[in-house]
């Protein structure tokens, strides 16, 4: 494998930084407010009071403290491994595996720029051989179940019950069977 090139460290360092600069300003924004759900407060709600309030709307804005909470968590880790990957360019550690030390390709550097390992040795979440646990307790279909669905073709379905019924003309008409036509 190649090392990288003193142009392309610059291109993803300087990705880096503006992954770091918008993540900044996004905690920056918040004043650092993130706080916690049972912390609301009239100035989380904007309410002078929650007396008046339907519960309902409580509820809401628990779920918007509890929603911006998540985000912030998430952004937080990102911004930490923007922080790490930085510091391993300043280490001159930046662009080799943790696992086996190769060279990790450029493409894959300008892909996803904080990671730390290969292709082959990147953790795949969420990929797994594992099978629904419902599996277990389902039993097969009976034998023939859906086999004879084409060799009755002819018989009466519900998709071709207006035809069926049309014959017979509606409440005004005389009554009449299809065999009195």
């Amino acid at each position: 494998m190649e090392l990288l090139t003193d142009k392309q460290l610059r291109d993803l360092k300087h990705m880096l930084m503006e992954e770091k600069n918008e993540l900044s300003a996004h905690f920056a924004g918040n004043d650092g407010t993130g706080g916690s759900i049972n912390g609301l407060s009239a100035d989380d709600t904007g309410e002078l009071s929650s007396y008046d309030n339907h519960p309902a709307d409580l509820g809401t804005e628990t779920f918007e403290k509890s929603r911006d909470m998540a985000i912030d968590e998430t952004l937080s880790g990102q911004l930490e491994e923007v922080n790490r990957a930085l510091e391993r360019i300043e280490e001159e550690q930046y662009g080799n595996c943790d696992v086996c030390e190769s060279a990790i390709p450029f493409e894959r550097l300008q892909a996803v720029p904080t990671t730390t390992r290969c292709i082959e040795h990147a953790e795949h979440p969420g990929i797994t051989d594992a099978r629904p646990v419902e599996e277990q307790v389902m039993t097969p279909p009976p034998a023939g179940a859906g086999a004879g669905r084409q060799q009755a073709a002819g018989h009466f379905d519900e998709a071709d019950a207006w035809s069926s019924v049309q014959q017979y003309g509606n409440a005004s008409d005389t009554v009449k069977g299809p065999s009195q036509k």
